[in-house]
């Protein structure tokens, strides 16, 4: 299972090509609304998750993807359970991933030190001892970042090829017409 966390004021594109990309491959996901079921995006676009974070359990957690975008990173932050299930995955080797400014959470976290990772640009002062690499999505050990919305399908595929296989990714890749 990977959960996709859903704050007020989250970058859409960011948060939906993943789920798009994963389910295309067959993965379990679902969107969990933090605080509730009908998300409003950074665009005002409202989006019904799969279930609250008052759903969402530990057994056969996979991952977690945060989205970006303002003020949906803040409030993703802000949230005790993402930051339980942040926790949840990072200390037992699940994905963690985090796109545009959300790897400011995990750098907060002091998560990515040590890694290489990519973040939207500008929010590199926050992910604390960590090699900004700038490409448009990276994978060091269990985490994933990915750079901002035009790197959400690269993204994507990143976390694909981690959890499905690099041709299960490819084959994807192949029948979304990406490059």
């Amino acid at each position: 299972m990977v959960y996709v966390f859903l704050a007020q004021g989250f970058e859409e594109i960011e948060a939906l090509a993943p789920v798009d990309v994963l389910r295309r491959c067959g993965v379990d996901v679902k969107t969990v609304g933090v605080g509730e079921k009908t998300v409003l995006s950074s665009h005002n676009v409202p989006i019904t998750a799969d279930i609250t974070d008052s759903e969402v359990e530990k057994d056969g957690l996979e991952a977690v993807i945060l989205p970006g975008g303002m003020p949906g990173t803040l409030n993703l932050e802000k949230s005790p359970v993402v930051q339980e299930y942040i926790d949840y995955a990072a200390e037992n080797g699940l994905y963690v991933c985090a796109i545009c400014a959300a790897p400011s959470i995990l750098g907060h976290k002091n998560l990515l030190s040590g890694r290489k990772a990519t973040c939207f640009p500008g929010f590199e002062k926050d992910l604390y001892g960590t090699e900004s690499t700038g490409d448009f999505a990276v994978a060091d050990g269990n985490f994933i970042t990915g750079r901002g919305a035009g790197a959400a399908v690269e993204f994507g595929l990143l976390i694909a090829s981690k959890l499905c296989g690099e041709e299960a990714a490819e084959k994807t890749r192949k029948s979304m017409q990406c490059p």
